[in-house]
């Protein structure tokens, strides 16, 4: 961790403990638990939340102004998290107890016998009293490939789905909080192009967004794909400052989903605004055998930089590497290779 990075998780850190003195027995007014979706087969299953004392997020609006939009962004970020919270996560047969740390997130690990595919239902609840309350569940639902499905998909969000321009700092944060999941536009073609390919043998491939994005996205993003009418999948994104674990770097979620899923293999789509060709590199040096093809979106300001071509010039595997213009070249090429 950088020096500038311990200064911002020890502000942080001070700053939650004394609200946490200010509210110290106090029963909390909007008790609520998010339950993001889960991921998981034979192998186990992964489920991740978090626990606030904020009411929901209001839902977008058609035709609402860019204030309401505001707000509703704003509300995401400035939020009352719940650490030590005590919950008991059931999928399937199985049960476990955790703790929310001190960013109220939570992370449960489980190995149900048996799961139902694509969708298996659980539920998050408190497994103790905690501040006056004693009751409290949430369902969650957990995405499960089936055993004959094709292939996954691994794909970032920004900039590879999402039109964001995450290198022009400024507009990326206009769009961020000015828009919202029913105003913020894919690019064109590629919500048809992922529900093409969770279609692919009439098996319900299943697609996985894994994103550098903060976990405080998460509503919004949730609700642009159903909006759009992307493959709904499992959203995995970072805490923006916290633990290390909630830090953890977009390499780790991906690791995780391949750990997760060993009879798939897979197809990664990203951009190459940030480090999605470094990052896929190491994937499949790291998980021979595993991936179908790459794909990496130009959305570069400065396409002569060097950076991509530094990681396909270095290129020595059998696996496609290719640098698309847009998502018809993506399309051709997964033709072209028999995927689609």
């Amino acid at each position: 961790m950088s020096r500038k990075q311990w200064l911002l998780v020890e502000a942080e850190r001070r700053w939650d403990a004394a609200r946490l003195r200010r509210k110290a027995g106090r029963t909390p007014e909007n008790f609520r638990i998010d339950a993001y979706l889960g991921h998981g087969g034979p192998d186990g299953v992964v489920v991740r939340g978090r626990v606030l004392d904020n009411a929901p997020p209001t839902p977008a609006m058609e035709g609402e102004g860019i204030g309401a939009s505001l707000r509703r962004s704003l509300s995401q970020f400035v939020t009352d998290e719940l650490p030590a919270v005590p919950l008991r996560v059931t999928v399937g047969d199985a049960s476990v107890e955790v703790e929310t740390d001190h960013e109220g997130y939570f992370r449960a690990e489980l190995r149900p016998s048996a799961l139902a595919d694509p969708w298996e239902d659980g539920w998050v609840e408190l497994a103790g009293e905690y501040r006056g309350l004693t009751e409290h569940r949430t369902p969650v639902r957990v995405r499960v490939p089936s055993p004959d499905a094709r292939f996954g998909v691994v794909s970032d969000v920004d900039d590879t789905i999402l039109e964001t321009g995450v290198q022009r700092v400024g507009q990326m944060l206009r769009q961020t909080f000015a828009g919202s999941a029913l105003t913020r536009t894919p690019f064109p073609g590629v919500a048809e192009l992922y529900r093409d390919l969770a279609a692919v043998g009439g098996a319900d491939n299943p697609v996985f967004y894994v994103s550098s994005s903060p976990w405080n996205l998460y509503s919004f993003l949730i609700g642009f794909l159903r909006h759009r009418d992307f493959p709904l999948g499992p959203l995995l994104l970072r805490d923006l400052i916290g633990t290390r674990d909630g830090r953890a770097r977009k390499h780790e979620r991906i690791a995780e989903v391949l750990d997760l899923h060993p009879h798939l293999s897979f197809v990664l789509i990203g951009d190459s605004g940030e480090k999605d060709p470094e990052i896929y590199a190491d994937i499949v040096r790291e998980h021979p055998g595993r991936v179908l093809a790459v794909y990496i979106r130009e959305v570069r300001l400065d396409p002569g930089d060097g950076r991509v071509e530094a990681v396909s010039d270095s290129w020595d595997h059998d696996v496609p590497f290719v640098l698309a213009a847009d998502t018809d070249a993506v399309r051709r090429h997964l033709v072209e290779v028999g995927v689609l």
